[in-house]
């Protein structure tokens, strides 16, 4: 593919590159001494599970492997132990090691719905950094300042507010920086929240006589809430491990206004035939897409009919939760807890709370005695309520 064609595939929902100019001559030498460039995109373990929102990165290094260059998958087993502190209002807490190797096990797991296992090569910066001296690590402090580091948004206010910035905080854009050089990347991918640690990258690179790699910042995904970014904290994630009629349910709450914006970042649909779709059918679609992508064409299919039946016709679910009870020591939000139709105590009371718990129709309160039928949580979930007998 000659480089225009690629450049298209590749600046499809990107927020910006650093700078094109680099890109394009970067790729013309790539094709002419038949040698792919070396993509990079670090990723620290400090969750369990990939959401949506973390595909948007995956999905453009997949782009890049489809063109035939070198994916680098990083796991940042060292620099998560830290916490990168980008857009952190406080603080970070440490993680042990323990914590960061488990949720890479299941982060390798899960990128290979997306990547190919075959085109990737998965890194791990402990391999290099726990080979490096107490001395050689100091030494990447010389290449910036704290004048430098305080400029960035996120330090300058915590650091005006007079909030704790820890001297790890402080180096850890240069560890980042320092992963760059080490795998010599042409190309770092990124949030667009990551601005300063992709730069200091090219700073470090340029410091150690490399050339310096091309940065390419993605959009960040907003949640299901259509403001906050997609985050689990906030509870507005799709996962990708997500039952496939919950991912379908999920995606068919968005508003309207974010489609067009989930069919750029998370397909690779013609954006103008989407455009002419009723926004109905724009949404089913967009919802049967997703889904196939992280299950199966036939997955998607049922969880589509399923949706249709239970929206659309006001039908209920033949598999729904059910649970037991016996007597009504229980408290409505504890039973919805317990049977794990919410995923905590708090959000069964929230949902109580904001008027999202029916029975029959009708809105229940905390105080609500316990009897047998059938629930309604938000506008997806169902529980059936059943007497021991």
């Amino acid at each position: 593919m000659n480089v225009n064609e690629q450049i298209k595939i590749i600046s499809r929902g990107v927020s910006e590159i650093i700078n094109p100019e680099e890109l394009k001559s970067r790729l013309e030498e790539s094709i002419r001494i038949k040698k792919p460039l070396r993509i990079k995109a670090g990723f620290d373990p400090t969750a369990p599970d990939i959401h949506l929102g973390h595909t948007v990165l995956l999905r453009k290094l997949r782009q890049f492997q489809d063109l035939g260059h070198q994916v680098i998958f990083l796991i940042g087993d060292f620099t998560g132990q830290i916490g990168d502190p980008t857009g952190k209002e406080k603080l970070r807490s440490k993680m042990s090691r323990d914590e960061v190797l488990k949720n890479a096990a299941t982060y390798r797991q899960q990128v290979f719905k997306i990547l190919d296992v075959k085109k990737t090569q998965v890194a791990f910066n402990s391999s290099w950094f726990s080979k490096m001296t107490s001395a050689e690590i100091l030494e990447l402090t010389s290449f910036s300042s704290v004048a430098q580091v305080l400029a960035r948004a996120d330090f300058k206010e915590r650091f005006e507010a007079k909030k704790e910035i820890s001297i790890l905080e402080f180096i850890y854009p240069l560890l980042q920086a320092y992963d760059s050089v080490h795998l010599k990347a042409d190309v770092e991918l990124g949030g667009m929240d990551q601005k300063f640690n992709l730069l200091m990258g090219r700073q470090l690179q340029n410091s150690f006589n490399q050339t310096q790699q091309v940065v390419i910042m993605t959009p960040l995904l907003e949640g299901l809430d259509g403001i906050n970014k997609m985050s689990k904290s906030l509870d507005n994630y799709v996962g990708i491990n997500e039952e496939p009629k919950e991912m379908f349910g999920k995606i068919m709450s968005i508003d309207d206004r974010l489609m067009m914006r989930y069919y750029e970042l998370l397909t690779d649909e013609d954006l103008e035939k989407v455009k002419v779709l009723h926004p109905k059918e724009a949404k089913l679609n967009l919802a049967q897409i997703i889904v196939a992508q992280y299950h199966s064409q036939e997955k998607a299919r049922i969880a589509k009919e399923e949706f249709e039946s239970v929206f659309s016709e006001k039908k209920i679910p033949e598999d729904i939760l059910v649970y037991n009870f016996s007597g009504t020591n229980k408290k409505i939000w504890e039973i919805l807890f317990a049977s794990g139709v919410t995923s905590s105590a708090n959000e069964s009371r929230r949902l109580l709370k904001e008027g999202a718990v029916t029975f029959n129709d009708k809105k229940i309160k905390e105080d609500w005695q316990i009897e047998e039928g059938i629930l309604k949580i938000g506008k997806r979930r169902f529980l059936k309520l059943v007497r021991s007998k």
